[in-house]
């Protein structure tokens, strides 16, 4: 019997599977709203079977955005439009997720396939970037950010809140934070990215601290029978990972204190210095490890896009969902081809019923 193939059950919430679809950004927005393309792209998605479709990264606020075509949720307009996105992937049998965040000091770039690069200064389709402290990603990305005021701590941590409100509001029934790839919430527990002398900042209980006031303040407003979970990058791979990952879990069990059901447990992505050893389930152990160190159900991404190292993930007990992302742009039922190479009785069962038909008759 498939590892993969067995229904995995977070609060209230049944996934058929333990496939997950993690948020891929379109840049296909405008001005935050989404539109048609993502309507057809998520729904086609959620047919091919996937237990759990997670919306991309989707701004808390418009200087939360990582370019201008990213997905936002800051309005109660733009969160309407996500309304019949979540109809879709629920009648197609997944459940419905979204990611919010704030890409800070990575904020105000230009799409992957325009340059990958911070805009211009000048330029108006650009805007200020924020962050913990006035310290540039570097590389593509040299422009240096303002460091933010408590006030403006406050601000972001209630704009987490109110994406979470209308997220809950629109139907979703999985919350992901963002606190992952560099992003603002990464950037202030990283040392890298923040030198702050105030009460976030320097000690680690102290980086920690914006991570988890924000968690605390969603939990408060996130139903707590729906899954709330996190992304997060729990390494950076600059030759300090020892004392990260220790740092990291120690984090995640206060996580888990805190009300968080899941982690995906991810990069950094705070140096574009990192020396990160790309390769097949290259996150698995360390996955393992954080799930058996916090005591924390969780996920994880990158090179788990064959059939047989997504099973074996869930069989090794490294992890409890798989993240399957460009394998399913390449095959949107890739939920059907695993079950097939897994050799899962009757795996046209995945597919709706109008593709299952042909499937199953031929």
């Amino acid at each position: 019997m498939s590892a993969l193939f067995q229904p995995f059950k977070l609060k209230d919430v049944t996934l058929r599977n333990r496939i997950a679809v993690p948020p891929m950004c379109m840049y296909s927005a405008n001005d935050g709203l989404i539109n048609d393309w993502h309507q057809v792209h998520l729904a086609a998605l959620a047919r091919g079977g996937a237990g759990l479709v997670i919306v991309e990264a989707t701004a808390v606020s418009p200087e939360g955005r990582i370019t201008p075509g990213c997905a936002g949720i800051w309005n109660d307009s733009l969160a309407q439009a996500f309304v019949p996105v979540v109809r879709a992937i629920k009648a197609a049998g997944a459940v419905p997720g979204i990611q919010i965040g704030h890409a800070g000091r990575k904020a105000s770039a230009n799409i992957p396939w325009e340059g990958d690069d911070h805009i211009a200064e000048g330029n108006p389709r650009g805007w200020q970037t924020i962050a913990p402290s006035a310290i540039a990603f570097g590389a593509n990305l040299p422009k240096v950010p303002k460091a933010m005021t408590l006030d403006d701590i406050s601000r972001v941590r209630n704009d987490f809140v109110a994406a979470a409100r209308r997220a809950r509001d629109a139907g979703f029934e999985w919350l992901e934070l963002h606190f992952a790839h560099g992003y603002l919430a990464q950037s202030f527990f990283s040392a890298h990215s923040n030198q702050r002398a105030d009460q976030y900042g320097g000690s680690v209980e102290n980086r920690s601290r914006f991570l988890l006031e924000t968690l605390a303040a969603v939990r408060e407003v996130w139903p707590e029978h729906l899954p709330l979970t996190a992304r997060f990058g729990v390494l950076e791979f600059d030759g300090r990972d020892e004392q990260t990952l220790t740092e990291s879990i120690e984090l995640a069990r206060r996580f888990k204190e805190g009300g968080l059901d899941m982690l995906s447990v991810s990069i950094g992505f705070s140096t574009p210095d990192a020396n990160i050893p790309w390769g097949p389930a290259f996150m698995g152990p360390i996955a393992k490890r954080v799930r058996g160190e916090a005591g924390i159900p969780v996920a994880s991404a990158w090179g788990f896009g064959t059939p047989d190292l997504a099973e074996k993930s869930i069989r090794d007990q490294q992890l409890d969902l798989v993240m399957v992302g460009k394998a399913h742009l390449a095959n949107p039922h890739w939920s059907y081809h695993a079950a097939r190479e897994l050799k899962v009785e009757r795996p046209s069962w995945t597919l709706p019923a109008p593709y299952a038909h042909w499937l199953e008759r031929y």
